[in-house]
């Protein structure tokens, strides 16, 4: 157990509850209806493959309703957030923002919420993945992917099909499914992480 872990490890079901409707009504007045929609959504099929796969279902519930809690700031927030708070920002997020809203959610989940380390760091990874990926990190990841305000398409079918037997295989298939063609299309830069989850996944199957 991590040391800033201890407050949150030390609230009951009840106060973890009565902290989930908190979130939910002060996320509600900050985010857009669609923003909230997907966020809520994202909460529900968290607590879908928590229960699924073992894993503490109200903590996936949080954590996948804080996951974008970031994700509606300006290109000039992220950076004044990174200044003001004293991160480190690498150089593929000074052309890409794709992970900015992770970094910048899992530190507001810590600061402001007390979220352990194991839950600030699927929230840190919930777009790219990366290696090692913890079962958390794997249900908030794929939680985003297939909750249901998602356009209901057929490679969401198949990756939401994938998730009910097997996280790494539905993972694994929207990194080559998804992520990569989508990247490749725009002319984007493959995020290193989402190359490592890959790896990691290749390996171990």
């Amino acid at each position: 157990m991590q040391v800033e872990d201890s407050y949150f490890l030390s609230l009951s079901n009840q106060e973890k509850e009565v902290m989930l409707e908190n979130i939910k009504q002060e996320l509600k007045t900050k985010m857009t209806e669609a923003r909230y929609r997907h966020s809520l959504g994202t909460m529900q099929k968290a607590k879908e493959l928590a229960e699924l796969y073992g894993e503490d279902s109200l903590n996936a519930m949080l954590t996948g309703l804080v996951h974008d809690i970031a994700k509606e700031m300006t290109k000039e927030e992220y950076f004044l957030y990174f200044v003001q708070n004293k991160m480190q920002m690498d150089e593929f997020d000074k052309v890409q923002l794709v992970a900015l809203h992770g970094k910048v959610g899992a530190d507001i989940a810590k600061k402001k919420y007390h979220f352990t380390k194991e839950m600030q760091d699927a929230i840190f990874y919930h777009t790219t993945g990366r290696a090692n990926m913890t079962k958390l990190d794997k249900i908030i990841f794929l939680a985003d992917k297939i909750e249901d305000t998602r356009e209901n398409t057929e490679g969401l079918q198949q990756v939401k099909e994938l998730a009910k037997r097997d996280m790494d295989e539905a993972i694994l298939w929207d990194i080559d499914h998804f992520i990569i063609p989508k990247m490749i299309a725009q002319r984007k830069m493959i995020h290193p992480n989402s190359i490592f989850a890959r790896n990691d996944i290749i390996k171990r199957k």
